[in-house]
């Protein structure tokens, strides 16, 4: 009932200055008006923050459901956890265009992906909607689903085909294309068609590096498009560390890089909002049900 309320408000008749793509923030503090003005680039508000998961709990999750044939992987865990963290933190869901902070309507997850693991392979890049109230399971079968659509050299999906597209024109085109079709996005005129292919126009990045075998890095976010938050994770690590007894043991873990848009929200929410993340990472079972209740962003 709690989430057919948001859902309700959020199919909301359009008002004065709102995008298809998210809702002018009008009651937010001065301060938060004016700092796209002093900070007017992604590149200027960009904060880098690193955090470590202990998978004590996780690695033991993904070996009973393997066990039990559910092909549940570390990305999906991490895509699941970032989902439930936005449904009770949506702050973290926001982003700035033309100067103007919005709240993005619906969830969306950008991902790399490889074709085939082969240096020759192209890399294409696919963006997934998600709902509030998905279910790590919910999670699985979407990214599956999507990233299986995607691999095999001959497939071209809409966002590489619309690119093949622009490519075809002469150079000084492309850049008048860009440029045209940034100047419509900052001021919430982009065509639908092409923020639906766009993989910058999303809720964040996530890149997987442990599968290329390397650990992970900060990645900038994008100035083209509406992404606030990039996360990068690598190897999986071990490290010895001494317990409340003084005892010295081993255990797992996963390093995290993340770059975040700082205008969206306070640092004290985003700490907050990371508290939340590594405990669904560290307890996935939490993940298997709905949240109880959905937040909507309270300052639109």
């Amino acid at each position: 009932l709690e989430f057919r309320r948001v859902l309700f408000r959020s199919k909301q008749r359009r008002r004065f200055g709102d995008r298809h793509d998210g809702k002018l923030l009008k009651k937010i503090d001065p301060f938060y008006k004016i700092v796209p003005y002093i900070m007017k680039t992604r590149v200027d508000s960009q904060v880098f923050f690193d955090d470590k998961i202990v998978l004590d709990k996780t690695e033991k999750y993904l070996k009973d459901v393997r066990e039990q044939n559910i092909n549940i992987r570390f990305l999906h865990i991490v895509c699941a956890a970032i989902i439930r963290t936005i449904a009770q933190k949506p702050r973290i869901n926001r982003f700035v265009s033309g100067r103007k902070l919005y709240a993005r309507n619906g969830i969306y997850i950008s991902l790399a992906v490889k074709k085939d693991m082969s240096e020759e392979s192209p890399e294409t890049t696919v963006k997934v909607k998600f709902e509030p109230t998905d279910t790590i399971y919910d999670v699985v079968d979407k990214v599956n689903e999507v990233i299986k659509e995607n691999q095999g050299q001959e497939v071209n999906n809409d966002t590489d085909k619309t690119a093949k597209l622009i490519m075809m024109c002469p150079r000084f085109l492309v850049k008048g294309i860009v440029a045209f079709v940034n100047w419509l996005d900052k001021r919430g005129r982009m065509p639908k068609a092409l923020n639906r292919v766009s993989p910058f126009h999303t809720s964040l990045f996530i890149t997987d590096m442990g599968s290329l075998g390397v650990q992970p890095v900060y990645h900038h976010i994008y100035e083209f498009g509406t992404t606030s938050i990039f996360v990068a994770f690598g190897l999986k690590n071990k490290e010895k560390y001494i317990d409340r007894n003084n005892n010295i043991n081993e255990r797992k873990f996963i390093n995290l890089k993340v770059v975040v848009d700082e205008r969206i929200c306070d640092g004290f929410y985003y700490a907050k909002a990371f508290r939340i993340f590594r405990r669904y990472m560290e307890n996935p079972h939490l993940l298997e049900t709905p949240p109880e209740k959905v937040v909507e962003d309270n300052e639109i």
